[in-house]
């Protein structure tokens, strides 16, 4: 790699750095918000939600990484330009194809780093994530279980604990369940236990009464009993096993998708191999954002005031090239059999950066160059 290569390089990736700092704290901050209510209002500790935000930031790099190197590549390209650094390598004999062979270093660098983490990290934190929710979701004590409140962890469900001892004993516990329309029962102790069961968490009520109201007759039928078990796993919404989503599978599984998979998962065989071709066509997007950008800001000749025509034309560019992948993606997703489309904007990508290239390096735009006044307006 020469020098030049290894100095452009450098600048791309200190400004690809910076860029994709800002946005992913941008995000976090974001996401953190809702995500700290959620968790500390659930009972859990700052450190559970420092787990979960970790968890979720390999989804938010691998978004934010083709914009920053697009922005990167924009802003370096730009600052060179008008400090006239590629103008004095332009005069030296170099091409835009020559040029840009930096650039195209930087983009391939995105691009394995897209691809790593869409199928390696992401799916791997997924179902870091999926478990870890699932065992929060177990742990009654943390999520419903708070002396002193009324709490109603299920429509027609209220419960009510004076006191949870040091030991874990719960002590005057109130439950009342009126989910049935024909009856309610009330329960009262003196004392409870939470277990665990096989099919989920148990209460046991100690020295206590059912009240049972009957609805249509306002019979009222009172127990006293001595121990009595009460399955409140069904208080937990989203309780039980969790299945697996599309995105925690491997990407071979996701092109190998077929209806049986896709009956386990609840969902489509489209949406599979929609999730499992975007795994490889978005590292492709990631070296087209960067080749665009600096592609574009050839075309314009150096001036003190910047490239921002430009800059906004190369903007427009990837936005087309964005709303490509979006149409591709839902159109994918209707038909399995179109799943080729998932590529169309890796391609058109790849091709509009080609093509500017080939604009900025025809005699023509050299020749309207040389022909303007140094200084002048791209």
């Amino acid at each position: 790699m020469s020098r030049f290569d290894r100095y452009l390089l450098s600048q791309l990736l200190a400004l690809f750095g910076f860029f994709s700092l800002v946005l992913v704290a941008v995000y976090w901050v974001n996401r953190a918000v809702g995500l700290f209510d959620q968790i500390i209002g659930h009972g859990q500790s700052a450190l559970v939600f420092l787990e979960f935000t970790a968890l979720t930031l390999p989804n938010a790099i691998r978004l934010v990484l083709p914009v920053s190197a697009f922005a990167a590549a924009v802003y370096v390209t730009n600052r060179l330009t008008r400090e006239s650094e590629l103008v004095v390598m332009q005069a030296t004999g170099f091409s835009p194809w020559r040029l840009a062979r930096p650039v195209f270093y930087f983009a391939m660098i995105v691009a394995v780093m897209i691809a790593v983490l869409m199928n390696i990290v992401v799916p791997a934190s997924r179902i870091t994530l999926a478990a870890r929710s699932a065992e929060i979701e177990a742990n009654v004590t943390a999520r419903f279980l708070r002396e002193g409140t009324f709490l109603h962890p299920a429509p027609g469900v209220t419960l009510y604990i004076r006191e949870i001892a040091p030991t874990g004993e719960l002590l005057d516990v109130f439950l009342s369940d009126a989910r049935d329309p024909a009856s309610r029962i009330t329960y009262s102790a003196l004392r409870a236990l939470v277990v665990r069961g096989d099919t989920g968490p148990k209460l046991i009520l100690l020295d206590g009464m059912a009240q049972t109201l009957d609805r249509a007759s306002s019979h009222l039928t009172v127990t006293r009993f001595a121990d009595l078990t009460h399955d409140i796993g069904g208080f937990m919404a989203g309780s039980g096993l969790r299945g697996r989503s599309p995105e925690e599978l491997q990407t071979p599984e996701l092109l190998r998708a077929d209806a049986a998979l896709a009956a386990e998962l609840g969902t489509t065989p489209a949406v599979l191999l929609q999730e499992g071709h975007s795994r490889i066509s978005n590292p492709l997007l990631g070296v087209a954002a960067p080749l665009i950008g600096f592609s574009a800001l050839l075309l314009g000749a150096f001036s003190r005031f910047g490239l921002w025509r430009q800059v906004l034309g190369a903007v427009i560019l990837l936005v087309i090239v964005q709303f490509t992948d979006n149409v591709a993606a839902q159109t994918v997703l209707r038909d399995a059999t179109l799943w080729p489309l998932q590529y169309a904007s890796a391609v058109l990508g790849l091709g509009v950066a080609a093509g500017l290239l080939a604009v900025a390096a025809g005699p023509g735009l050299a020749t309207r160059r040389m022909a303007r006044p140094q200084g002048s307006a791209a």
